[in-house]
């Protein structure tokens, strides 16, 4: 199974957003939108009271150069849609908003090589730090000590269709899991609701390991926020070092912006979690096809629910993703 995030589970059944864009579309559209926030950055700076900016922790990049960086057997050129998303195109969209570091997700369509993320990350000191994928049973411990020296700071791991009581029980993925509480580093799973309690267990057996879920691990991705599901995810707060990104809002609830229908889910993982327990993200480019845009994903956390205090504002968008990201 891809790892496309939340646009991946909507491929079975339809083109995802960003596939229907061609590629002189797109760079019209990411250099529309940059002008248009180039007008903004000093309002939003005004009003960011973080010197250090905001931080997006959950963004893909990949660049069409396929000789430097071969993509994995898997995939062919076709699958990167849109052809090209740099750390380049990243800020343009990202830096006028006031968001000056960023946390990159290895994208599925370099498998294990995590060469691309890892040379952006060297190529720009202080402004990316990374989540990669690698191989549970090809030495996992060495590969994530090494990881981790090049500016790694998590691990993504995707339940995919696997079988939801099995699909953590390999001896590969308890030695990741074990050495992420050693090594400090933070263990994120990519999953649907069905997998919640296999994650809430794996958190009882390790319960100094840093665990992050990605986008509301998908709740509401069918158009409806379950109470159960959410129940779900509101229980693995009982375990000190879990965190939740609040992201991907394109895809989830009504999938509209200003997609406050979210709001009661972020007002109810705040109270069960904590602000400083949450962390805003993008997860771009999807974020920002089919009409959505990075200002309207921002603007939830910034602006638009009234429930969060300063603080709680200052703790998603920053705070938070630094702690476990960039510490």
């Amino acid at each position: 199974m891809s790892q496309f995030d939340l646009a991946d589970s909507r491929q079975r059944d339809r083109a995802t957003p960003c596939q229907s864009i061609g590629r002189r579309d797109w760079i019209a559209g990411v250099a529309a939108a940059a002008g248009t926030m180039a007008v903004q950055r000093q309002s939003v700076a005004a009003e960011s009271s973080d010197d250090k900016g905001y931080i997006d922790a959950h963004v893909h990049v990949w660049t069409p150069d396929t000789k430097t960086y071969p993509l994995d057997d898997r995939y062919d050129v076709s699958a990167m849609q849109p052809p090209s998303f740099t750390p380049q195109q990243l800020m343009q969209l990202a830096e006028p908003l006031g968001v000056s570091r960023i946390v990159l997700i290895q994208m599925s369509f370099y498998g294990f090589d995590n060469s691309y993320m890892l040379d952006v990350i060297a190529n720009h000191p202080g402004r990316f730090s990374g989540v990669a994928v690698i191989d549970p049973d090809d030495h996992p411990v060495e590969t994530m000590k090494s990881l981790k020296s090049k500016g790694v700071r998590g691990f993504r791991i995707v339940s995919g269709k696997k079988d939801p009581d099995s699909w953590l029980t390999g001896e590969g993925m308890k030695q990741m899991w074990a050495c992420a509480a050693d090594e400090s580093m933070a263990i994120c799973p990519l999953i649907n609701p069905a997998y919640l309690p296999s994650v809430d267990k794996m958190c009882r057996q390790y319960p100094e390991t840093r665990v992050v879920i990605d986008h509301f691990a998908r709740i509401g991705i069918d158009g409806t926020i379950h109470d159960q599901e959410l129940d779900a995810l509101c229980r693995l707060a009982e375990h000190q070092h879990t965190y939740v990104k609040t992201s991907a809002f394109y895809a989830l609830g009504k999938k509209a912006a200003p997609y406050t229908d979210l709001g009661a889910m972020i007002h109810r993982l705040a109270h069960a979690f904590g602000t400083d327990r949450l962390m805003w993200a993008t997860d771009c480019p999807y974020q920002v096809q089919d009409g959505h845009t990075y200002h309207e994903s921002l603007d939830l956390i910034r602006s638009k629910l009234d429930f969060l205090s300063d603080r709680d504002r200052s703790w998603m968008l920053r705070k938070t993703a630094e702690r476990v990201f960039f510490a």
